[in-house]
């Protein structure tokens, strides 16, 4: 038990200091009036939507974290200035930078020189297209669910200005309490998932079955299982078997599609969902989680129903 503790706090404590400098950092610029001076350059983009103009301002901070951000839309939630299901939608644009983050760091120094430049750029172009209907889904659901609402967060903190002395004082006054309560629960959700995983709870995904199934060589299955315990593992051990034609490029994009199917249900469980829980409560970081990992998993499985109808 002890052994799980240290792995808990290992892995939960870097998480806890973003989420610290997240709030508190979003908190001071708030009260120095930063925010209302930088949130018109990314309003544009928003006002063919029925997004709050808060939104705005929160995908600003996203640019650079989204733990940031996020603890910014907590903060206007807190406050009444948006509900529950603007608070959702915004908390999933808010996930979208991280894909362009992640194509300059992960997809293209790493992806595409393993699995080379035909399946390596169907994979980055699987992972754009994700973006892109999971924005496309956000601004129509907004269009459906929502009315505009004016509220701003200049509206919710003092309109004077204040010394960077007296807006940390502010920010830390502000903070404090959901910072706590988002410790408490985040490193809680984590216990519990670890203490799972300990157990053997996460085994239940097994992809063993899926080489007859789907047609692909029984060779694969290991890089399709390292896949989902590791996509990098995975990357790795597949891209040698499609260099020496162990693979086709068409069964290795179907590997990739099945293990990223397989991994996501896993990697939100164990990473996203206690630090959404912990941030906007179960009700909304439940569903957060959901929707998003929902739609990642539905671009996949479409995807690879065209990648089974073109081998058939």
């Amino acid at each position: 038990m002890f052994s799980v503790f240290l792995k808990v706090m290992d892995f939960a404590v870097p998480i806890l200091i973003m989420i610290f400098l997240g709030l508190f950092g979003t908190g001071i610029l708030i009260e120095l009036g930063f925010m209302q001076k930088f949130s018109g350059i990314v309003k544009p983009l928003f006002k063919h939507t029925n997004l709050p103009d808060t939104c705005a301002s929160s995908f600003l901070i996203a640019l650079g974290s989204t733990v940031a951000a996020n603890g910014m839309v907590v903060n206007f939630k807190e406050n009444g200035c948006i509900n529950d299901k603007e608070a959702i939608l915004c908390a999933m644009l808010n996930s979208t930078p991280a894909y362009v983050r992640e194509i300059i760091t992960y997809q293209i120094p790493i992806v595409l020189p393993a699995l080379g430049p035909v399946v390596g750029g169907f994979y980055v172009m699987v992972f754009i297209l994700t973006a892109i209907v999971k924005v496309s889904i956000i601004i129509i659901a907004s269009k459906i669910f929502l009315t505009k609402n004016k509220c701003e967060y200049g509206e919710t903190v003092s309109s004077k200005k204040v010394t960077l002395k007296d807006a940390v004082k502010k920010s830390l006054k502000r903070n404090r309490r959901l910072f706590t309560k988002i410790a408490v629960i985040y490193l809680s959700m984590t216990t519990i998932v670890f203490i799972l995983r300990e157990r053997g709870a996460f085994e239940i995904f097994s992809v063993l079955p899926l080489a007859d199934l789907f047609g692909i060589p029984a060779e694969s299955i290991v890089p399709l299982t390292s896949y989902v315990a590791s996509p990098i593992l995975g990357i790795s051990l597949l891209g040698p078997m499609i260099s020496s034609n162990g693979i086709s490029y068409l069964q290795a994009m179907i590997v990739l599609m099945l293990g990223s199917m397989f991994m996501l249900p896993i990697f939100s469980i164990r990473a996203l969902l206690p630090r959404y829980i912990a941030i906007f409560g179960p009700k909304v970081g439940i569903r957060i989680v959901a929707i998003s990992s929902g739609i990642s998993i539905l671009v996949r499985f479409c995807i690879l129903l065209i990648l089974l109808s073109i081998a058939a």
